[in-house]
């Protein structure tokens, strides 16, 4: 095998790391966590597990973006990745944020995590598709 096609077989893997790990968070992670543990405990599991969740995946679509550089593929990672860095530093901050205004009485600050907390589960299941579509894209060539 010729380095360029181990570059293109890291990148395929990357993909289909990433999206497997977020289909496993989202379809059996999530939901076991917020049935089976207390409300309280299960918040501050989940909010304790999204920094690491973020960041891992933000390095295996950036390092599959590097592994794919000059193909198509590369800049949706790379759009992906940024979005997992976004999420991570930007929006799940002000997330926990309103969150934890909200416990504390503050109506408007609740509508505003609902609208935050929404606005993360569409970048996520973006972030899905798109790494779908370049994981399906890679399978065929």
């Amino acid at each position: 095998m010729d380095w360029l096609a181990g570059l293109n077989l890291l990148g395929f893997l990357l993909c289909g790391m990433a999206l497997g790990a977020m289909v496993f968070f989202a379809g059996v992670v999530a939901p076991l966590v917020f049935r089976h543990l207390p409300s309280d405990i299960a918040g501050d599991f989940i909010r304790a597990l999204f920094p690491r969740y973020y960041v891992v995946l933000m390095m295996a679509t950036g390092i599959a973006a590097l592994a794919l550089w000059g193909r198509q593929e590369a800049g949706v990672l790379t759009a992906v990745c940024m979005l997992f860095a976004f999420a991570r530093w930007g929006l799940m901050p002000r997330i926990n944020e309103a969150r934890d205004l909200e416990l504390l009485g503050d109506a408007q600050e609740g509508k505003i995590f609902r609208r935050l907390h929404r606005l993360s589960v569409i970048a996520n299941a973006a972030q899905m598709v798109a790494l779908l579509a370049v994981f399906v894209r890679l399978a065929s060539d």
